[in-house]
């Protein structure tokens, strides 16, 4: 396994966000490129349309957190990715990347619709979120890879900053995003 150093659709249209992620930017990328990189290997074998899918599933599943100024961040994330693929005439792909992104924070299996690409989306970011130590039978020496090829940049810990100004809060809803 590889690790894939460019993604034609976050390249560009990631750049169109950058106002909005200011100094965070780089960190961001970077984590959408670790997800890309993690999806595409675990759903190893699938078509120029998946890939894609996978690219605006990463692209956009967090970035409610900067457009919105919120934690509770899941719906205006699927928002943003459900206007773009309306304006790009890929209406039909809404459903599925709707859930990639309203799903990758369970914490048990996605199996409403096995067939998608929820779930290698979902180990895609818990890879990530774990800093490698899940890796859900990804070789090792992959996951290390992409890991060295994409920094944090302080991504998980500027998560960490807002997870803790979020208990404050809301001390009984701290994490919104989590599903079981």
């Amino acid at each position: 396994m590889n690790v894939v150093h460019e993604s034609p659709l976050i390249d560009e249209l990631l750049p169109a966000y950058r106002p909005v992620l200011g100094a965070d930017y780089d960190a961001y990328r970077n984590h959408c490129m670790r997800l890309f990189n993690f999806c595409s290997a675990l759903a190893a074998g699938e078509s120029k349309a998946a890939e894609d899918k996978i690219a605006i599933a990463a692209l956009f599943h967090d970035l409610g957190i900067w457009t919105e100024k919120s934690f509770d961040y899941l719906r205006p994330s699927q928002l943003l990715a459900l206007s773009y693929l309306e304006k790009n005439f890929k209406a039909s792909w809404c459903k599925e990347i709707e859930a990639m992104i309203g799903e990758h924070h369970k914490i048990t299996r996605y199996q409403a619709n096995p067939s998608w690409l929820v779930e290698p989306f979902r180990k895609a970011d818990w890879i990530d979120v774990s800093g490698g130590l899940l890796r859900f039978r990804l070789p090792d020496d992959f996951v290390s890879d992409v890991l060295d090829a994409y920094p944090n940049a302080g991504f998980h810990a500027m998560l960490g900053r807002l997870t803790l100004a979020r208990l404050k809060t809301h001390p009984l809803s701290p994490l919104p995003m989590m599903k079981w």
